[in-house]
C-alpha cells in the first residue's frame, strides 16, 4: 500500500498519457514534453527524449494539424483509420516510459495496459466520430472534437492535481467505454446485415 501511494503520480500520468493518446497522441507528446522541460512533471530518463527542442517542435506542429484536421467530417475519419497505426504502439510506449524507472516488470505491465487502454479510447473514439459524420451538418463533429481537446488536457491536469481523483474518473470513464464499443459493434453488425439483406433481394 505504501508503494502505491508513493507512485501514485507515475500510476497517474502512465494512465493519462495512455488514454489521451487514443484521442490526441501529438497533444500528449506536447503537453507532457513541455510540462516536463519546465519541470512541472518530473520525467523519467525513458521519457526525457519528449523535452528535445526537435521533438516538441514536431509534435506541436502535428497537434496544430490535428486540431483542424479532426473538425472536418469524414477527413476526421480517415485521420483515426491512418492513426490506428500509431496511437497503439506509442500510448503503449508512454505507459510503459512513465514507469521506466519502477523496473522492467512493471514497465511491461504498463504497455500492455497502456496499449489495450490506448486502444479501446482509440476505437471508442473513431465509432463515435463514424456515427456523428452521418450528421449532414458539421457542427455536432466539431463540438465533439473540442469536447476531445478539452478532455484530453483536462484529463493530464487532474491526473497531475490530483492522482487518486484521475484514476477514479478513469475507471468510470473506461466501464462507459466497455458499453460504447458494444453498441457500436452491434450497430455495425445490423448495418452489415442490412446491406447482405438488400444485396440478396436484389440479386433474386
Amino acid at each position: 500500500m505504501g508503494w502505491l501511494q508513493s507512485h501514485l503520480p507515475e500510476l497517474a500520468m502512465s494512465a493519462a498519457m495512455a488514454w489521451g493518446a487514443g484521442l490526441r497522441l501529438y497533444l500528449v507528446v506536447f503537453v507532457v514534453g513541455m510540462l516536463g522541460k519546465f519541470g512541472y512533471v518530473p520525467l523519467p530518463e525513458t521519457l526525457k527524449i519528449l523535452t528535445n527542442p526537435i521533438v516538441l517542435g514536431a509534435a506541436g506542429f502535428m497537434s496544430f494539424i490535428e486540431f483542424f484536421a479532426d473538425k472536418i467530417p469524414w477527413l476526421d475519419s480517415l485521420w483515426d483509420a491512418v492513426h490506428t497505426f500509431l496511437r497503439i504502439p506509442a500510448g503503449a510506449a508512454l505507459a510503459a516510459g512513465m514507469l521506466g524507472d519502477s523496473g522492467e516488470g512493471l514497465a511491461m505491465a504498463a504497455a500492455i495496459i497502456g496499449g489495450t487502454l490506448t486502444a479501446g479510447t482509440h476505437f471508442g473514439k473513431a465509432g463515435t466520430r463514424a456515427a456523428v459524420n452521418t450528421s449532414p451538418e458539421p457542427f455536432t463533429n466539431i463540438g465533439v472534437s473540442v469536447a476531445e481537446d478539452a478532455a484530453v488536457a483536462g484529463g493530464l491536469a487532474l491526473a497531475i492535481a490530483n492522482p487518486l481523483v484521475f484514476l477514479v474518473v478513469l475507471l468510470v470513464v473506461v466501464v462507459a467505454l466497455v458499453f460504447l464499443i458494444r453498441f457500436i459493434l452491434r450497430g455495425l453488425q445490423a448495418t452489415i446485415s442490412r446491406l447482405a439483406s438488400r444485396r440478396t433481394a436484389a440479386a433474386s
